[in-house]
């Protein structure tokens, strides 16, 4: 974003690297400049001379392209339960109170929380400079070097006094710790460290000398992480957050400090952590082997917020799929209620949800911070994004094991020219259709969002509303939406799997909800021993759909393989018929009928203590909804949300309830006089 005359910010977008997708077909990357990678994951000079250059010639087969790109670099890494919930962060002054008593609230507000960001005032910077104004050993240079404040490996003993015990208490909460990190400026004089660190690069301490950042020196790097970070991370930190800005020469030439810091930071995690993790920015093609990514500080502005579903979605064509955002935006722009929401709305729908913001006092992203009911909506959204935790746990897996993306634009999936046009559009994981809002609502209180539909059945998860696309080629629509959601659809015999289980926790569900929409599909989900163990559990939901004159039989199938042990004793699952508001239940285990144990919803549910040893089959016997009931009910929904005087939405409704016909329902909307956004939502399912 650049600057205006008038001191204002004008967005611009960044342009993207080359990937392995192209609409000709062909696509070439050149490795030719690259350096030597030792098979203990050192790095070495580069090659001698020659060429590298690597041609993806797959159609318009994109997963296969990039499939291709990981069998060349290595595929994407398991991703961690704990980084796909909801995590703080923000660049501020905090004491350790002060952080401490506002997770305090986030557990009082019920929004749960898997990582604890601390930025860089975790230690001595030039921000506190003034404050403590140290000098010492009669030199003339300023305790935290001036300008140079960014870099430090010291607590700050005024803000964190027992800064393991800080550490702890957090842990305590199952929550994550992740510190940051500018390491260009090396270690000085006046670091905790310094000692130990001179002393394991055969330096006199005495002397004061500085220690040079030199990320392709091997005893330096040794002592970086043995020395600095090791320690820190048996106090309680759990991985790093490189925040390298400073460019991307080294002493070994051709080597990105960048990605180098990637790199080693990855591998040394590794020896702790059985689900490593970093989080950095983008260093090249091949930087997928090293989530996550940060992709910088963003704007609070519309602008940013519609560019950061296309770029994410897009990054999928490089193979790079975790991408970490700034969730409500790092700082510019003005705040907005709205603009908060929907930004939260799509950091759910996004690969990993940290919320983030500047260091002004004014500016934070603490949902009860928004008003008219934006912040409590957003409260709702965080909820469910750690409810979505075995989903997304499942799409890390399928990731890693397969090459699919969590997030793929819609051309990987549909070969016409919507899929190609909206580009804001994607899916997320095997089952949904994410269509973000990222614009403000309009007269009636409606965000009006323009989308492409695949052919097919599909169903919005938050709505419920219902459509029917028969073109192969899809078909364009306009959708509204309140502030309370976005569209979010499930394919026809779509399956989804949400955690049920109370507070931080990220370990595998006692109580989950299986959501199960009207047709035929599979789905599988993954869970795991986690860091106890590394047994591995596929539980496989098969849905079908027989028709018989007027009466339709909806089965699931539910069998596990794989280790014991993994799931919590006495696991439930409550299965919701998402499409289904009553029929009559038939629950079989292991082919033998069993007592049913109904669940009196929206629509037809039962509870299922799950023996993960057993298979079961759930019928359901029910009337489906003809597509004009679907179109009534739609109508009465829609009215219920809608304004206006409760009289007029009365004589509406006896009207669209009497129709028989979709001419019927299309020629009332178009005969009878109602607000252009009450008609906009009317006919969005036609």
């Amino acid at each position: 974003e650049t600057k205006t005359k008038q001191n204002k910010h004008k967005f611009s977008r960044i342009s993207l690297c080359a990937g392995v997708c192209s609409k000709t077909g062909v696509s070439v990357i050149s490795d030719g400049d690259s350096l030597t990678l030792s098979a203990q994951g050192k790095v070495q000079p580069q090659r001698a001379s020659g060429s590298d250059e690597y041609v993806f010639a797959y159609g318009n087969d994109y997963r296969a392209a990039v499939r291709a790109l990981y069998l060349i670099t290595g595929s994407v890494p398991l991703i961690p339960r704990f980084a796909l919930g909801n995590w703080w962060s923000r660049y501020y002054v905090y004491t350790d109170k002060e952080y401490l008593r506002l997770l305090n609230l986030f557990e009082e507000q019920e929004v749960p929380l898997t990582v604890a960001t601390i930025d860089m005032d975790w230690h001595y910077s030039t921000q506190m400079e003034e404050d403590l104004a140290i000098t010492a050993k009669g030199r003339n240079t300023p305790f935290y070097g001036g300008n140079n404040g960014w870099t430090g490996y010291s607590w700050n003993k005024r803000l964190f006094p027992d800064y393991k015990s800080f550490l702890q208490k957090i842990k305590d909460k199952n929550l994550k710790i992740t510190l940051n990190l500018h390491p260009a400026d090396g270690v000085r004089w006046w670091e905790d460290c310094y000692t130990d660190m001179a002393t394991a690069l055969g330096k006199d301490p005495s002397t004061g000398e500085h220690i040079p950042f030199n990320v392709a020196s091997d005893e330096f790097i040794n002592a970086y992480f043995s020395v600095i970070h090791k320690p820190y991370e048996k106090d309680g930190v759990s991985f790093w957050w490189i925040d390298w800005q400073q460019g991307e020469k080294s002493t070994m030439e051709g080597l990105d400090p960048l990605w180098a810091l990637n790199h080693y930071h990855y591998l040394d995690n590794a020896k702790t952590s059985a689900t490593p993790l970093v989080l950095s920015r983008y260093c090249g093609v091949g930087a997928h082997r090293y989530p996550l990514g940060f992709s910088g500080d963003t704007h609070i502005t519309w602008d940013t917020l519609n560019y950061l579903p296309y770029f994410t979605a897009t990054a999928s064509n490089v193979g790079y799929t975790w991408w970490s955002h700034d969730i409500g935006g790092h700082m510019f722009g003005e705040k907005d209620n709205e603009q908060y929401l929907r930004h939260v709305q799509f950091g759910v729908f996004s690969p990993i949800n940290r919320l983030h913001c500047c260091d002004i006092q004014v500016c934070t992203k603490e949902p009860w911070a928004y008003g008219n009911g934006a912040g409590e909506i957003a409260k709702q959204w965080l909820r469910l994004r750690h409810q979505l935790i075995p989903y997304l746990y499942t799409a890390s897996y399928l990731t890693h094991s397969e090459g699919t993306s969590l997030i793929e634009p819609l051309y990987y999936e549909w070969n016409v020219p919507g899929a190609y046009k909206y580009k804001n559009q994607y899916r997320f994981g095997s089952e949904l259709l994410v269509i973000p809002v990222t614009q403000k609502r309009k007269s009636g209180g409606f965000a009006w969002v323009k989308a492409w539909l695949p052919q097919g059945k599909w169903t919005d998860i938050f709505t419920g509303t219902h459509y029917e696309v028969e073109s192969p080629a899809g078909k364009e629509v306009t959708l509204l939406r309140q502030l309370e959601s976005i569209p979010v659809l499930i394919k026809a015999g779509g399956i989804l799997p949400l955690s049920l289980d109370s507070g931080n926790a990220v370990t595998n569900p006692e109580k989950m909800e299986i959501s199960v929409y009207a047709g035929s599909g599979e789905y599988t989900l993954y869970e795991d021993g986690g860091e106890v163990n590394t047994k591995k559990l596929f539980t496989k939901f098969t849905a079908s759909c027989q028709n018989q004159g007027d009466v339709c039989t909806q089965t699931l199938t539910i069998s596990s393989c794989g280790g014991e042990g993994v799931i919590p004793i006495g696991r439930t699952f409550t299965i919701k018929f998402k499409d289904i508001k009553e029929g009559e239940i038939t629950l079989y285990k292991n082919g033998e009928p069993c007592p049913v144990d109904e669940v009196l919803t929206g629509c037809v549910a039962l509870n299922l203590p799950y023996d993960v040893t057993a298979e079961y089959t759930v019928q359901v016997k029910y009337t489906p909804l003809t597509k004009v009931q679907k179109a009534i009910e739609h109508a009465r929904r829609t009215l219920i949300m809608a304004s206006g005087n409760s009289w007029e939405k009365s004589r509406l409704w006896k009207l669209f309830a009497a129709v028989k016909t979709m001419q019927e329902y299309s020629d009332l909307i178009a005969t009878e006089p109602m607000t252009p956004s009450l008609k906009a939502c009317l006919t969005e399912i036609l």
